[in-house]
């Protein structure tokens, strides 16, 4: 049947993904009807490039006024219609470059991780309250992972049982990945065997996600001082790496692309600025810089002599956007690599 438990993986900028798993109390349409309100806030949120315990927070917020309103209307109808709007989540972001992933939980169970030599252990860290407690901080946890390490993010219904406690459930859980198997999809099939009765209790979501590394000559970073007369030599950088990956091609964008990011880094953001290009499914160019003052797209009017550089990065690139960092913001683009 419907219920409230689900799972989301969900690209972001910078080639990294975001992980989610989440549960609402509850079963049936009103549980299903709320986790489909709370996926869509979490992607939502997730476009705004949020840091996961940020993330949480503004979720944290939504579920109160979810469960105001929810009260606010069984008043006027129904008082047996108030269902618990309390529910958990864990929303973590895994960076291929760094190999690093970011995470914070909201009453929810921390994931276990695979290791590439088949080690199995659960992640420790802090666990924040529940959603819908409010005024309470959530707190990130980070990992390095090897590449092709495995991270199993799942619900508690996977874990929890009457015949025995929630220590003994991940014990099993752990033992179940241990198990070999040859694909995620086999995993899955493993651990739910393993853990469920034929008719669950409760409602289960699984996520197993199989991390990937770029190797260094994927990713080119540069630092640039703060003086337009550097703009020239950050467009020099780019075209040089591109020739040596052998994308000559994307050069010219790519280029042009560079060079209005920098000189709108350079006039009217801070220092540090820092350049970077990455080769991946596509070719990602960022500057970072340490303003913490997002652009706007907008309209330059004919007697402007600036103002359109964004326009332009808009119109010759797949997508841009920008994403606050902890020293200050990252404006980024994404093109398609000649051939894909």
């Amino acid at each position: 049947g419907v219920g409230g438990d689900w799972f989301d993986v969900i690209p972001l900028s910078g080639t990294r993904v975001a992980l989610v798993v989440g549960d609402v109390v509850g079963h049936g349409l009103h549980a299903a009807a709320a986790m489909g309100r709370l996926r869509t806030a979490v992607r939502t949120l997730a476009d705004v490039d949020l840091p996961p315990d940020e993330l949480l927070t503004h979720l944290d917020d939504l579920v109160i006024r979810l469960a105001d309103g929810e009260q606010y209307s069984a008043e006027l109808h129904d008082p047996a219609a108030v269902a618990d709007l309390g529910a958990t989540c864990l929303y973590a972001v895994y960076d291929p470059v760094s190999r690093r992933c970011t995470l914070a939980t909201a009453g929810h169970p921390l994931p276990v991780v695979i290791t590439p030599d088949g080690s199995v252990a659960p992640v420790t860290g802090h666990i924040g309250p529940p959603l819908g407690i409010g005024g309470l901080p959530f707190e990130t946890t980070e990992l390095e992972l090897e590449p092709s390490s495995v991270l199993a993010l799942y619900t508690d219904g996977l874990i929890e049982s009457r015949e025995h406690d929630i220590d003994r459930g991940i014990a099993e859980l752990c033992r179940a990945l241990a198990r070999p198997a040859a694909t995620l999809e086999e995993a899955c099939d493993i651990v739910t065997g393993a853990l469920l009765p034929e008719r669950p209790a409760d409602d289960v979501a699984l996520l197993l996600a199989r991390t990937r590394a770029l190797s260094p000559d994927q990713v080119a970073t540069w630092d640039i001082p703060a003086d337009p007369s550097e703009v020239e030599r950050a467009r020099r950088l780019v075209v040089e790496q591109l020739d040596a990956w052998g994308l000559a091609e994307a050069a010219f964008i790519t280029e042009l692309v560079a060079s209005e990011l920098v000189t709108n880094a350079v006039r009217h953001g801070a220092p540090p600025i820092r350049l970077r290009i990455i080769r991946d499914r596509t070719l990602i160019c960022e500057v970072s810089d340490g303003s913490s003052t997002a652009p706007h797209l907008r309209r330059a009017r004919e007697t402007d002599e600036g103002g359109r550089g964004l326009l332009l990065v808009a119109g010759l690139t797949l997508s841009w956007g920008t994403r606050q960092t902890t020293t200050g913001k990252t404006i980024w683009c994404e093109q398609p690599l000649p051939g894909y």
